[in-house]
């Protein structure tokens, strides 16, 4: 069983940091319209809210700490408003903290907690990006995983599972 008393404070607020840092650079690993934008921040935050539900006493206790700092998508409290244009994300910060979260839930998580946590994390990823198409010209065309939004799930991946 794990939980916030076996981290340093530091270390959980890596921890619970992490997903929503991990949800930003999804969504921002594309440029898209205001409305993709908002559809993918709510597929974000749905996926956050979801790790309440888990297994895993680390991912649940992660997760109810964040949605009680962002709000609970499924009362109809209103999440964060996205400053789009201000929002400065740097993918590869976002990789290097989620290598030291792999590494930190080597070092005190049993298996099983670790890697409920990382493939929690790769799925708020693969949720935001899987929530609106890319590209197009007003809904025509487009994909829905742009090439740079899958190469940063798949870095995720890697990451956390080197």
């Amino acid at each position: 069983m794990t939980s916030q008393r076996v981290y340093s404070d530091e270390e959980w607020g890596l921890l619970v940091g992490l997903p929503q840092s991990v949800m930003m650079a999804a969504i921002f690993a594309e440029s898209d319209s205001a409305n993709r934008t908002a559809s993918e921040s709510g597929a974000g935050l749905d996926a956050i809210a979801a790790g309440r539900d888990s297994g895993s006493t680390l991912v649940r206790d992660v997760a109810l700490e964040l949605v009680g700092q962002l709000g609970d998508p499924e009362t109809g409290e209103l999440p964060p408003v996205l400053d789009v244009g201000s929002r400065e994300i740097d993918p590869g910060e976002v990789l290097g903290r989620a290598r030291s979260a792999s590494d930190l839930l080597a070092a005190k998580a049993g298996p099983g907690e670790a890697a409920a946590y990382r493939h929690w994390l790769v799925g708020i990823a693969d949720q935001v990006v899987n929530a609106a198409k890319s590209g197009g010209f007003l809904g025509i065309g487009g994909s829905w995983v742009s090439e740079s939004e899958r190469r940063f799930v798949d870095e995720l991946s890697t990451v956390l599972n080197d």
